[in-house]
C-alpha cells in the first residue's frame, strides 16, 4: 500500500539517486567527446531497455499482460523521450549552468499537477517554502549566468523549460495512471523502448555523426550512464514513485546539481567555489522542511 511520508529507507535511496544523476552530468560530459549527444542518448535506451527486460525475465516479473497500461505507458514513453530530446538540443543553444536552472523547475510543475491529478498529496504551505529554499540554492549556485548576455539562449532555455515539464508530466502521468499499479520494470521499459525507437532516428535526421572519436573513456562513461543511471536508478525511481508520495519525492531531486557540481570538482578538477557549500545548505534545509511531518 503506497505510504505517505517518506520513511529512512526512501530517503537514503533518494539521496543515492541524486547523488547518481549528479555523477550522470560527468558522464555526459566525457562521452560527448566522442558520442553525439541524441545518439547517446538514443544507445543507452537501447542498452537499458535490454538490461531491465534480462532483470524483468530472471525475476519473472510479468510484462505482456492486460492491465490497462499500454496508453499511460506509451504516453510516459513519449514524454520521455521528448524530454532527453529537448535536453540535448537545447543545450546547443544556452549553457549547461543556465539549462540546470530551468531543468530544475520541474519539481514546481509537480506540485501544481498535483492538485488536480493527486488530490491525496495536498502540498503544505511548508512544503512550498522547502521546496522554495532548496531552489533558491540552485539559484545560488548558478544563478549569476542567467544574467550574461548570450545571444539566443532564450531558445535552449524554453526548450529546456519544456523538457521539464515533460519530466514533470511523466511523474504525474506513472503516479495518477494504471502505471501506479504495475511493477517498476514494465513502467521503466514503456519509456525506454519508445525512447530507443525514437531518439536514434532522431539523431539521423539531425546529421549527428554518431560515434565520431571512441576512447576507452568514452565508452565506460557510456556504460555508467546505460547500466548505473538508465538502468538500475531509473528503476529504483520508479519504485519509489510508486510507493511513495511523488510531490515529497521530486523535492530531493534539487540535491542532484549540487552532486553534478560536487563530482565535477572531484573527478574533472572543476572549481569548488563556497557557492557550492551554501547552495548545498540551503538545499538541504529546504528538502527537510519540505518533508517534515504535519
Amino acid at each position: 500500500m503506497p505510504k505517505h511520508e517518506l520513511d529512512r529507507l526512501a530517503i537514503g535511496l533518494m539521496v543515492l539517486l541524486c547523488t547518481v544523476w549528479g555523477l550522470q552530468q560527468v558522464a555526459i560530459k566525457l562521452a560527448s567527446a566522442g558520442i553525439s549527444p541524441v545518439w547517446q542518448a538514443g544507445v543507452r535506451s537501447v542498452g537499458a531497455a535490454a538490461i531491465v527486460f534480462g532483470w524483468a525475465a530472471l525475476r519473472g516479473v510479468r510484462l505482456f499482460e492486460r492491465d490497462r497500461t499500454l496508453r499511460p505507458g506509451l504516453f510516459a514513453g513519449l514524454l520521455f523521450a521528448g524530454e532527453f530530446a529537448l535536453i540535448f538540443l537545447g543545450l546547443q543553444f544556452t549553457s549547461a549552468s543556465r539549462g540546470v536552472i530551468f531543468l530544475y523547475t520541474a519539481p514546481f510543475f509537480v506540485a501544481l499537477g498535483a492538485v488536480w491529478l493527486l488530490p491525496h498529496e495536498h502540498m503544505r504551505r511548508a512544503q512550498w517554502a522547502g521546496m522554495a529554499m532548496a531552489f533558491s540554492g540552485v539559484i545560488v549556485l548558478f544563478g549569476e549566468h542567467l544574467f550574461v548576455p548570450a545571444g539566443k539562449a532564450w531558445v535552449g532555455d524554453l526548450m529546456i523549460v519544456v523538457a521539464a515539464l515533460l519530466w514533470a508530466a511523466t511523474t504525474l502521468t506513472v503516479k495518477a495512471s494504471a502505471l501506479a499499479r504495475a511493477s517498476a520494470e514494465k513502467t521503466l521499459l514503456y519509456q525506454l523502448g519508445v525512447s530507443a525507437l525514437i531518439l536514434p532516428p532522431l539523431s539521423l535526421v539531425l546529421g549527428e555523426p554518431g560515434v565520431f572519436a571512441p576512447t576507452p573513456l568514452v565508452w565506460a562513461s557510456l556504460l555508467f550512464q546505460t547500466v548505473i543511471v538508465a538502468g538500475a536508478s531509473y528503476l529504483a525511481w520508479f519504485w519509489l514513485v510508486r510507493e511513495y508520495p511523488a510531490t515529497r519525492l521530486s523535492s530531493f531531486s534539487f540535491l542532484t546539481p549540487v552532486m553534478g557540481v560536487l563530482a565535477g570538482g572531484v573527478l574533472l578538477g572543476e572549481p569548488l567555489t563556497p557557492a557550492v557549500f551554501v547552495a548545498l545548505a540551503l538545499v538541504g534545509a529546504g528538502i527537510w522542511v519540505a518533508n517534515r511531518p504535519a
